[in-house]
This record gives C-alpha cells, sequence and structure tokens, in this order.
C-alpha cells in the first residue's frame, strides 16, 4: 500500500510535466506559420461559402433568372481581408455597370453586321486592358472587369440583341447581390483587417531598411547586397498595395495620405543612399585616410541603427551635429582629396541619420493612425509611389487581346457553332482578366486545370446528386464539400488560379439555378466550349499577347538610360518622383530577372546605378541653370553623359571610366573657396564619380 502510493505521489508530478510539455509543444504547431495558413485559409473558405449560400438563397427569393451569378461573384470578389474585399467589390460593380452600358450600345446597334459588331467588342476589350495595364492600382480591377463583363453579356446576347438592355439590367442586379453578400459576411463576421497586414509589413520593411542602413555602414559592398535592395523596393511596391485598401478597411484608423507618401519617400531614398554611403566608407577603409572622429561617427551610427527603439531619441540629433562639425573641419581644406571624401561622406551620413528618424517617427504614426506632431519627413514635394507606365506595352498588350478575340469571333462566325457564344466569352474574359502577365499562358494553364476539376465534379452533381435535392438545406450542404475546398484554394496563392477556375466554372455547369434542369447534352456542349475557349485562349495569348522576360528586361533598362539622358539635358522630373519611379522599375525588374536567369548580366544592379545617375546630373542640371559661378564646364560634361546614354545599348566601360574621369577635373578646377555652393558642387561632381565608376562596376565585384 505504501508503495503504490509512492508510486502514484511520483507518477503525478511527472504526469504534469508530460503534460505542460505536450500543451506546449501542441501550442508551437498550431502558432506555426503552416499551421496558422491552413487556419486561416479554411476561416475565409467557411465565410466565403456562407456569403455564397446567402447571396444563392436571396437570389432564388427574389425571382433572377440566373442566381449562379451572384455565387461566382461572391468568389471572385472576396479577398483575405475585409478592407480588399469591399474595393474589390466596389470596383467590380463599377466595371459590371461600365461594360453592360458598353454592350447596350454595341450589340442593339450592330447585331446585323457580325463581323463588326465582333470587332468592336474585341476593341472594347482591348480599351479596357489598356487602361487597366496603365493603372496599376486596385482601380485597374474595375476596368478588367468592364472589358471581361462585355464578353460575358455580350456575344451571348447577339442571339436576341432586343433583350440586351433587360438582359445587362438583371446581371448587374445579380452581380451587385453577390458583392453585398460578400461584403457583408467578410465585414461583420470574424473580420480580418487589412490593418494589421499593414502594420506588420511596415514593421518588417523598416526592420530590413534599418538592417540595410547597417551593412552599408561597414564598407563592404557585395552583390548580394543589391539584391537586398531591390527586395526594398519590392517591399515598398506591397506596402504601396496593401495602403491602397486600408481606406475600405476602417476610414477612421487609416493614416494620413501625406504621412504614407513621406514613409516611402523616405525608404525610396535609401536604397540609393546606402550604395552612395557603402562606396565611400569602403573607398575611406581601404586608404585608411579616415580621421578617427569620422572612424568614431560611422561606428556611433551603427550602434544606433542597431539599438531599441527606446534608445532612438535624442540620439539623431547628436549625431547630425558630429557629422556636421567634422564636415565642417574637412572643409576648411577641400582641394585635399581624402578630406573632400571624407566631408562628401558627412554630407551623407547627415542625410541617413534624419532619414532613419523621420521613418521611425512617421512608421510608429502611420501603425497608430495619427497625425504628426510636427513636421516631419522634410520640406520638400512629397510624391508617395510612382508608377511606371509603359504605353507601348500596354498598347502591344491590347492589340494581341483585340486579335486574339477577334479571331475567335471569325472562327464562330465562320463555323455557325451554336455554342460557340460560351467559348468566346472564356476566350474574352481570358484576354482580358490574365493581359497583366509578361507570360499569361502558364496561368490560364492553371485556370483551365481547375476547370476540368469543375467539369468532373459538376458531372456527379448535375446528374447524380442534384436530382435527389428537394430542399435549400439539403442543397447547402451537398455543395459543402466542393465550395468549401474550392475557397480554401482560393486563400492560398500557389492554387488560387485553379481555384478561379472551379469557382467559375462549377456553378455554370451544374446550373444552379431556382429548379433541377439536368441535360447531358446542354452539359457536354457546355463542357466542350469551356475547353476550347480556355485552350484557345491560351494559344492566343502565348502568340499575341506574351512579352519574354529579357524583352522586358530590355525594355526597362533602354527607358531608364533614356530618362537619364533627359535629366542631364534638363527634362528633370523633380527628384522624388525620379527616385519613386526608378524604385518601381527595379521592382518590376527583380522577378524578370529572376524568370529570366541573367547570367553574368546584373539588371537589377545597373537600375540600381542608373537611378544614382540621373538623381546626380538632376542636380547638377538643376545647379548649372541657377546660373552658379564656379560651375565652369559642368554643362559640358552632362552634354557628354547625356550622349553616352541616349544609346540603344548601356555605355561601355571606357565610356564610363571618361566621364568620371571628367568628373574629377571638373572638380579640380573648382577654387577652394565658393561657400555653400561651392561645397554642393564639388559634393555632387564627386557623387557623379563614384555612380559612373561603380556602374563598370555592374555584378562583377566591388564598385571602383
Amino acid at each position: 500500500m505504501v508503495a503504490s502510493m509512492t508510486t502514484a505521489s511520483l507518477s503525478i508530478p511527472n504526469l504534469a510535466q508530460l503534460f505542460g510539455t505536450a500543451r506546449s509543444k501542441a501550442a508551437r504547431l498550431l502558432s506555426s506559420p503552416a499551421i496558422k495558413a491552413d487556419r486561416d485559409a479554411l476561416l475565409f473558405s467557411a465565410k466565403t461559402f456562407a456569403a455564397a449560400m446567402l447571396a444563392y438563397y436571396v437570389a432564388l427569393r427574389i425571382g433572377l433568372p440566373k442566381p449562379y451569378w451572384a455565387i461566382l461573384t461572391v468568389y471572385i470578389v472576396s479577398q483575405t481581408s475585409a478592407g480588399a474585399s469591399l474595393g474589390r467589390g466596389i470596383y467590380r460593380l463599377a466595371g459590371t455597370i461600365l461594360g453592360a452600358v458598353a454592350n447596350v450600345a454595341i450589340v442593339p446597334n450592330f447585331a446585323n453586321e457580325p463581323v463588326l459588331c465582333s470587332l468592336i467588342l474585341a476593341c472594347w476589350i482591348g480599351l479596357c486592358l489598356y487602361f487597366s495595364l496603365l493603372d496599376r492600382t486596385p482601380r485597374a480591377y474595375g476596368f478588367v472587369l468592364a472589358g471581361y463583363t462585355a464578353s460575358l453579356i455580350g456575344f451571348p446576347g447577339v442571339a436576341d440583341p432586343g433583350a440586351m438592355f433587360d438582359t445587362a439590367a438583371v446581371r448587374v442586379q445579380e452581380i451587385g447581390l453577390g458583392i453585398a453578400c460578400a461584403v457583408l459576411i467578410h465585414r461583420f463576421i470574424a473580420p480580418r483587417r487589412m490593418t494589421g497586414q499593414f502594420n506588420a509589413k511596415l514593421a518588417s520593411t523598416l526592420a530590413d531598411a534599418r538592417s540595410l542602413g547597417r551593412q552599408a555602414l561597414l564598407g563592404e559592398p557585395v552583390a548580394d547586397r543589391r539584391g537586398r535592395r531591390a527586395m526594398l523596393a519590392c517591399d515598398l511596391l506591397a506596402l504601396n498595395g496593401l495602403a491602397a485598401h486600408l481606406p475600405y478597411d476602417d476610414p477612421r484608423s487609416a493614416p494620413p495620405r501625406e504621412t504614407l507618401h513621406r514613409l516611402h519617400d523616405g525608404l525610396a531614398r535609401l536604397i540609393p543612399l546606402a550604395s552612395e554611403i557603402e562606396v565611400r566608407v569602403h573607398r575611406l577603409s581601404a586608404l585608411s585616410l579616415a580621421e578617427s572622429d569620422l572612424r568614431q561617427l560611422i561606428e556611433d551610427c551603427r550602434h544606433w541603427l542597431a539599438s531599441a527603439e527606446s534608445d532612438r531619441q535624442e540620439t539623431p540629433r547628436q549625431l547630425s551635429e558630429q557629422a556636421r562639425f567634422i564636415r565642417t573641419q574637412l572643409l576648411a581644406d577641400p582641394l585635399h582629396h581624402d578630406n573632400a571624401l571624407g566631408a562628401n561622406l558627412c554630407g551623407h551620413l547627415v542625410e541617413l541619420i534624419a532619414l532613419f528618424d523621420d521613418c521611425d517617427r512617421l512608421g510608429a504614426f502611420a501603425q497608430q493612425g495619427g497625425r504628426p506632431q510636427r513636421s516631419v519627413g522634410g520640406t520638400g514635394n512629397v510624391t508617395g509611389y510612382v508608377h511606371h507606365r509603359d504605353h507601348r506595352v500596354a498598347a502591344r498588350a491590347a492589340l494581341g487581346a483585340v486579335v486574339g478575340v477577334f479571331s475567335a469571333c471569325l472562327l464562330w462566325i465562320w463555323s455557325a457553332w451554336s455554342d460557340g457564344a460560351l467559348a468566346l466569352s472564356i476566350v474574352g474574359v481570358a484576354c482580358a482578366l490574365f493581359g497583366n502577365i509578361d507570360t499569361p499562358k502558364p496561368a490560364v494553364i492553371k485556370y483551365l486545370i481547375g476547370s476540368l476539376y469543375a467539369v468532373v465534379l459538376g458531372l456527379a452533381y448535375s446528374f447524380i446528386i442534384l436530382p435527389r435535392v428537394s430542399d435549400f438545406p439539403v442543397l447547402v450542404a451537398v455543395l459543402a464539400p466542393v465550395l468549401l475546398w474550392a475557397g480554401s484554394l482560393q486563400a492560398r496563392p500557389p492554387t488560387m488560379l485553379m481555384a478561379l477556375g472551379i469557382t467559375l466554372s462549377f456553378p455554370i455547369l451544374t446550373g444552379l439555378g431556382s429548379r433541377y434542369t439536368g441535360d447531358f447534352a446542354t452539359y457536354l456542349n457546355s463542357t466542350v466550349a469551356l475547353v476550347v475557349g480556355t485552350g484557345f485562349a491560351a494559344v492566343s495569348m502565348s502568340l499575341f499577347q506574351t512579352v519574354p522576360a529579357r524583352q522586358a528586361i530590355t525594355r526597362l533598362l533602354r527607358l531608364s538610360r533614356r530618362d537619364v539622358a533627359r535629366r542631364a539635358q534638363g527634362r528633370a522630373i523633380d527628384e522624388a518622383r525620379w527616385t519613386g519611379l526608378m524604385i518601381d522599375r527595379t521592382a518590376l525588374l527583380l522577378p524578370r530577372a529572376r524568370q529570366a536567369k541573367a547570367g553574368e548580366t546584373d539588371p537589377v544592379g545597373e537600375v540600381l546605378l542608373y537611378l544614382r545617375v540621373g538623381h546626380v546630373v538632376g542636380l547638377l542640371r538643376q545647379k548649372t541653370a541657377d546660373g552658379h559661378a564656379d560651375a565652369g564646364d559642368v554643362s559640358a560634361l552632362l552634354g557628354a553623359v547625356a550622349r553616352a546614354f541616349s544609346g540603344e545599348q548601356k555605355p561601355g566601360d571606357d565610356a564610363l571610366n571618361r566621364l568620371a574621369m571628367q568628373a574629377d577635373i571638373e572638380r579640380a578646377k573648382l577654387p577652394g573657396g565658393g561657400g555653400a555652393n561651392g561645397a554642393d558642387l564639388r559634393d555632387l561632381l564627386i557623387d557623379l564619380s563614384f555612380a559612373l565608376n561603380a556602374h563598370n562596376a555592374t555584378g562583377k565585384g566591388h564598385p571602383a
């Protein structure tokens, strides 16, 4: 008896310990990213299914003729956050109304001329795609919807053009109902706010920026660091996309637009500024001529950037004063090369300190949704994110869509296929929906795979399961497995396109209406039209709407060189817009460079160096335009830079070396005095020399 009590007393703590260990392991498992993603996907799927069934029920109750449009609209509109769902719903409704109006204007007036009517509808789809490619904001979705709504309503509607107005009006009601139900469920039932995603992304971006600043102060240029700067550009693009949905999330907690714009401008300026500081620290370290005070300042800046947030209050002001004091000492003998270089570095350090101080304050205000209590971020022009817009590329993609859709129309007219309208509608949807992708064929194939899943599932539902359903609750129960599965796939980016194929095709193929209308011949014809339409779209887009990654890279670099030449000639946008534009081009270039596997070349490093050269020549041109007395032959130097960057190919190393040497000669001509203007001009010539020398090392190691 005593032995058993002893054993029991010893086992109780062991069991408690085992239970505690198991509980902690389970908590860690449930908080892992994979489990969290699964949990979020299941919650999204459940809410989207509830919204779809609500829309379906209301559509049946009010007698809409094709209630499945409300179901698929819910799945198209639904996003993982409440704000994104509302914004997408608004743009979809606006695009649907615009597309419906276009159908009412086109189809009844040109239905008797099928070729002309087809050409006009194809041109409308192309025009909408053109505007969506130029917009590059969430508003672009409205243009996409205006295009493929015309395809979905217009081509089937040519059989009865007199009823086009009624058809368009009913379709707007069905889609509007789906939007309303999606927004209602996602906004008020376990809502996931965009604010949380934005704040988390902003915090990680600021942390990455500080890490980039610390590494720049080490003065050890490596090729991998250029990739990290490019990733910061991609982070700014992602932040801009998240910020666009904040007003739809909760307008009261959304940070002021000016705060977000100033924060973006500061982080964008960091990317070239880190390169400027890195190469100067490297040069001074290699020469071992940097003053001890300057070395200590660099070390203090590194410690400040690594410090905790609570320790970053008074330090920036002290560091800035120290940097200005050292710069003043070095400028006492500016003709000495190392003094001039050290003073130049101090000027950049002052800018770096102010930039991080402002970004910390702006980031805190943005996350709190408040307004700064004092002016931060400088007094210059505030631009925010600047999108690269290429009219030529947009026009080419739009023309490809017109050719693809019109070719399908001609085949339909020639074949007189009774179900060709459905196939043609799918061609128009694919050309509009996937037209913003350089290589759309893989995306269309994923969509087709999802559609084939929908065909198999729809066959089982249409002729085995749905004939046995007699009331709405049972119908909801039998639809749940497929739609919940598709919804969970939609919440995961790798399977989102396949899920789109399921959710767009399954409700249409099963003909979810007010009563069962199963017809095998109709189902077979619809399936053939679905496969033929999607397959034709894949072939058409491969021929007419595909831009190889290398070609896209070449064009982005050529446009960047052209803009550098324009800035050297004095046709310059302001500095913030120039930096923002080149940061966006960097973000566009990075995924294409990975896809192209550029090898020996480094297009990302090249575009970042065009950013630096363009920044300096724009400021130098402004100095000469202001009539600076000590400008000398700077105008001739800028003319040489403009000629070097005006060609179709990037300037050769010899040409860049000559330009860098010419910049050094012009700096040597400047007198020792000149006050602040003379020091500024001297700094800009140093910046230009370093930028041109660094350009020679793109992808090849250390800058000169």
